[in-house]
């Protein structure tokens, strides 16, 4: 059994996985590191192959300013190599990179070359992963740059430590009410984040709580600052989430009108302190009119007279705005089935396409509702053709388990990214969206709310950060498929072992449609508990004012958004997806219950009534989760045994949980019906 797997190196453990003459063959290049230019993330690179060396090969790289009279690895940005090979037919992009092997002068040398300073820190991470997943010289070779320009990861936490929506322990960044001072660990993360291609993080919640609203000024800027620095030397840079009401709350002016010169000069004033402390601070992300948060509307004024106006005073330093479009009425009279939380991004942005300014990019949820297991993707997504746009994932699992239930959620970002909006015809997927080809943006991407805390496994479920890993390596690639990034992952974080790597992986890629079979079968979501949403509670938001029903009575369940008979929600997708959606016999019915309400006894393709698959997939669950703890169960000895622990703990509380869920939906349908399940199984009537 390897120690490698410490529950801290995550996928950064490595572990050499190389046969003994593809070993040598590496090792050759190795023992020399070849440094051109003197850039601070090129620094980085540089140390981050040299320790890889040394763990993986158990040898001291030498480095050297001049080329070496031995087989070497050159470490450079384009414009510091002065032989580059094949690299200038190449097109290197921003932030890509080429690895090529080359023969000069009798020696042989791999070429590490980035178009910048990003592109050869990402090369060097990838060159590693090539050899710690046993690649060949040959196989590592590539010429690669990020799909996305923006792939950033967004931190819910607060300066007190704690950490809205947060599963794995407290923050890393604060404690104390006061930013670390120790960054040692921060220093540990930014390698993470830079191993899997983020280039951007937002440190603080975006709903921001009077302490934090002093993040932009001076109170906090030089501690800030410091954080800045961190992440800096792994090329990633750092955004602040703001309170728009901050010229009144910190700059004691009467009013946060958008419009308003005194306001404007206070963010402008505001900004130019920020950059003096920050030189490549990346802008604000801005959570607006929305759950109680204050906003342009509180003025009178539009989402893009605030959005313009931060971005006016951002755009003389290259700052962005990142306006999030998860807004909605959250007062929802119960009782009104024509007002429908899930039309409210749309609404409220569709009428303003065109009206941004080239530095403001809208964030949007990949569903329309809330970071549900199964819902359809939002159609903002294609409707917006003059405006920049970001997809928004939730990486910390709100509604999918909060790290205790194993949930691989790269599937369910796949499904999002490969839906087909049809804004310009076939083919128009939302990955279009996010990298800005389908409609030509200047500033477009993905971001990530980050499922890190200050466990020792920082994910607080050891498998979660098969999640954190994903989600950084279908930024740079939305085209790898959900099982090259679980295999690639396990390889990385528990050695070539044939049995433990095909039985990861298998967890992995089952384990988001196990969860929903035992939460919320055919697109049923929010049956939880109220506040922290965990665990069932089918009418625990039934009769609230935040807009979330499925409606189920004694004879049916589901929300109608059809156009005909409901809300008309479905008018808001492009065809074919509107018809599809509208017409209950085409609707896929993973989506049923989302867009239609039916009785129990409809049938569906497999010729059950809807009250039978629920009992059905609800049983079904558990006993899938009873097989998660067997595959797991038989990898015991053969991993190491603290991570093994851990999983196991988890498993055990998921199947304790997943009971509950079984148990309360199924007896709260039965008794809501009066139907038996068809089986005679145990439902408490």
């Amino acid at each position: 059994m390897s120690n490698r797997n410490h529950l801290y190196d995550c996928w950064l453990g490595f572990e050499n996985l190389l046969n003994p003459p593809l070993k040598e063959e590496y090792m050759k290049y190795c023992k020399n590191i070849y440094i051109r230019g003197s850039n601070d993330i090129v620094l980085a690179a540089m140390n981050e192959l040299k320790l890889a060396i040394k763990k993986i090969f158990n040898i001291e790289a030498d480095i050297y300013r001049r080329r070496p009279e031995a087989p070497y690895v050159l470490v450079g940005r384009l414009e510091d190599v002065a032989n580059k090979g094949h690299v200038l037919q190449s097109g290197l992009k921003a932030e890509g990179f080429c690895i090529e092997n080359i023969a000069e002068d009798g020696n042989d040398a791999i070429l590490i070359i980035g178009k910048d300073g990003n592109g050869v820190l990402y090369g060097v991470f990838d060159f590693i992963r090539s050899i710690c997943c046993g690649k060949t010289i040959e196989a590592a070779l590539k010429v690669d740059f990020p799909r996305n320009s923006l792939r950033i990861i967004d931190h819910w936490d607060n300066i007190d430590g704690k950490i809205e929506r947060g599963y794995a322990g407290e923050s890393i960044l604060y404690r104390d009410n006061a930013i670390v001072k120790d960054k040692s660990r921060v220093r540990d993360y930014a390698r993470l984040l830079a191993s899997i291609g983020i280039n951007g993080i937002v440190v603080n919640n975006v709903n921001v709580h009077k302490e934090e609203t002093k993040f932009v000024t001076e109170d906090y800027l030089p501690e800030i600052r410091g954080l800045s620095n961190v992440f800096s030397e792994f090329g990633i840079k750092i955004y602040l989430s703001i309170n728009f009401a901050a010229p009144i709350e910190v700059g004691n002016l009467p009013t946060a009108d958008p419009l308003d010169p005194l306001v404007k000069k206070w963010w402008a004033d505001t900004v130019e302190t920020i950059y003096d402390y920050i030189e490549d601070f990346g802008g604000f992300l801005v959570k607006a009119d929305s759950e109680f948060r204050p906003g342009p509307y509180t003025y009178g004024r539009n989402h893009a007279d605030g959005a313009n106006m931060l971005g006016e005073v951002l755009k003389p330093y290259g700052g962005v705005v990142i306006w999030r479009c998860f807004v909605y009425n959250c007062i929802v009279d119960w009782r009104d089935r024509s007002m429908d939380r899930a039309m409210a991004s749309y609404d409220n942005f569709k009428p303003l396409d065109g009206k941004f300014m080239d530095n403001v990019i809208l964030q949007v949820k990949n569903g329309p509702v809330d970071f549900q297991v199964r819902e359809p993707v939002s159609p903002l997504f294609g409707a917006m053709e003059q405006t920049n746009m970001m997809v928004e994932f939730q990486i910390t699992q709100e509604y999918t388990g909060q790290q205790k239930h194993l949930c691989y959620l790269v599937p369910m970002w796949k499904e999002t990214l490969d839906f087909d909006t049809y804004a310009k015809g076939e083919g128009s997927f939302v990955s279009k969206v996010a990298d800005g080809s389908l409609f030509n943006m200047r500033y477009s991407g993905i971001a990530g709310v980050a499922n890190v805390g200050d466990s020792p496994c920082w994910t607080g479920h050891p498998l979660a950060q098969a999640n954190l890993y994903g989600f950084g390596r279908l930024c740079w690639n939305p085209e790898m498929t959900s099982k090259e990034i679980a295999d690639e992952w396990t390889l990385l974080t528990y050695g070539n072992q044939g049995e433990v790597v095909m039985t990861v992986t298998s967890m992995l890629l089952g384990s988001r449609e196990i969860y929903e079979n035992y939460t919320s079968p055919l697109g049923v979501g929010w049956m939880v508990n109220p506040g922290h949403h965990y665990g069932p509670n089918a009418d625990g938001y039934e009769y609230s004012h935040w807009g979330t029903y499925h409606y189920a009575d004694l004879k049916g369940i589901g929300v109608d958004r059809t156009s005909a008979t409901g809300t008309g929600y479905t008018k808001q997708y492009r065809e074919p997806a509107a018809g599809i959606y509208e017409n209950i016999q085409d609707c896929p019915e993973k989506f049923l219950l989302f867009f239609h309400h039916v009785s129990y006894n409809h049938k569906l393709k497999s010729g059950k009534t809807v009250i039978q698959h629920i009992y059905d997939i609800h049983f079904k669950g558990v006993e899938q989760v009873k097989d998660l703890l067997t595959q797991w169960s038989s990898l015991k000895g053969k991993i190491d045994e603290d991570i093994y622990s851990l999983v196991l703990e988890k498993l055990r509380i998921q199947l304790r949980d997943a009971k509950e869920w079984r148990d309360v939906i199924n007896t709260y349908f039965y008794r809501k019906t009066g139907i038996q399940d068809i089986y005679g199984r145990k439902i408490y009537k």
